[in-house]
């Protein structure tokens, strides 16, 4: 979906009520802006429901001042206004509360953005504007100030973040990212210490030169991996396996062709036609595969029996990815069952060394957690494949909440040993 077609009132509205259901602002919390071409300001209203945002309860504050509307303008209208005039590269606002980064900004820090490989070119260089009234034109200049200096995600003390962009999705893909880097950091300092991304690949230089080809046919089989592919995608944004411009899906078709997620785009709005088909090493004409097509390529050449695998980094998950704390699935029966064992692979070896990173993945094995990167989910079906994901991340969820109330106990090996016999896991 390409949302710049869509009228600033709706792309507000449609941003709000993704900000208000994913939990990242409250009824009467957060604001988004939007300057068009005629340098008019859209932008939220005063003392309106931010869970029953319509496109007619947005505001038009025109270039001369006047106001067109049957609301107010959000409170923190001025300092909305003072970004523009201070940025006016930049067209589009995103402020809110959500929890993970207010609790950064009552203790006064910046989110480490640098944990893992996109988020820093995502968000930037983070900023922290001083404390100032809400509404004010203090806090307005205090904001403005730090936007001046170039940086386009700032958080406010003891108050929230204000993140600017050239369009509302590029601002709220910023907004959301940070959010994500906040929870991520929170959760792995809940079970040891972070470590930042340590690299010496260039991703992009390894990325592979793949020729094009045009699809002669379209299978049924095709047709219906594209549509439960979708469906699962979806699915992993609402529940935050995913976020906007991270997380793949691959699944191998009988042909052996792949149905792969495209590069950069949003999960939320993927359609089937988004979907890339990888044939013989070629992709399909006028569409860029995820950027880990290689190791999927290498999984599943050298594992017959993986027929879906899914890259993702939700959030609990990867807070093991970053620490030095290992991911022990031998919790609860179903953990172990669909876990099984859980190596670390170092980052690097997922660009450089794909194929020794699939010979792990056998069906004792299916899932790999690479270093500082994400999740390598496989499973004999993409239904499969989701479920030992959500199992995943729930697991290292409960773990990590075990951790604040007692040392775990872990299920005796003898209890391990039935679980084998009973579910011929061995």
């Amino acid at each position: 979906m390409n949302i710049q077609y869509l009228h600033p009132s709706d792309q507000i509205v449609m941003m709000m009520e993704r900000i208000y259901s994913y939990g990242m602002t409250t009824t009467s919390g957060g604001n988004l802006s939007i300057v068009d071409e005629n340098g008019d300001m859209w932008i939220t209203p005063a003392s309106v429901d931010k869970g029953e945002l319509t496109r007619q309860d947005i505001v038009c504050v025109k270039a001369d001042g006047s106001i067109v509307g049957k609301h107010r303008p959000s409170s923190e209208y001025p300092f909305h206004k003072l970004i523009y005039e201070q940025r006016p590269d930049l067209k589009a606002v995103v402020h809110a509360h959500p929890p993970a980064l207010v609790a950064f900004s009552v203790v006064r820090q910046i989110p480490n953005v640098e944990l893992l490989p996109h988020d820093y070119r995502i968000c930037g260089t983070v900023g922290m504007a001083p404390y100032g009234l809400p509404g004010s034109m203090e806090l307005g200049h205090h904001i403005a100030n730090v936007f001046a200096s170039g940086i386009n995600t700032v958080m406010l003390e003891n108050h929230g973040v204000v993140v600017g962009g050239k369009t509302l999705f590029q601002a709220f893909q910023r907004f959301e990212t940070l959010e994500y880097c906040a929870r991520l950091e929170i959760n792995a300092r809940r079970i040891g210490t972070p470590t930042e991304l340590n690299s010496n690949v260039d991703i992009v230089a390894l990325e592979p030169e793949l020729t094009e080809f045009v699809p002669a046919t379209i299978s049924s089989e095709e047709r219906e991996a594209r549509r439960e592919m979708c469906k699962l995608i979806h699915r992993s944004y609402e529940q935050q396996l995913f976020t906007s411009t991270q997380g793949t899906f691959s699944q191998r078709l009988s042909d052996d062709s792949i149905i792969t997620t495209p590069y950069n785009m949003d999960r939320k709005y993927l359609q089937p036609e988004d979907l890339v088909r990888i044939k013989d090493g070629q992709r399909e004409a006028g569409k860029v595969p995820s950027r880990s097509i290689k190791l999927q390529q290498a999984i599943y050449s050298s594992q017959p029996h993986i027929r879906s695998i899914i890259l993702a980094h939700p959030p609990n998950i990867m807070a093991f990815a970053i620490t030095n704390e290992d991911f022990d699935s031998r919790i609860i029966p179903e953990s172990y069952i669909l876990l099984r064992d859980i190596p670390k692979v170092p980052h690097d070896d997922l660009y450089t060394k794909e194929l020794d990173v699939a010979k792990l993945l056998t069906p004792q094995t299916p899932i790999v957690i690479g270093q500082n990167c994400c999740a390598i989910v496989t499973g004999t079906s993409l239904l499969s494949t989701f479920d030992r994901l959500e199992v995943a991340e729930y697991s290292a969820m409960a773990v990590i909440s075990a951790k604040a109330l007692g040392s775990i106990i872990h299920m005796e090996p003898a209890r391990i040993d039935e679980i084998d016999v009973a579910f011929k896991l061995k």
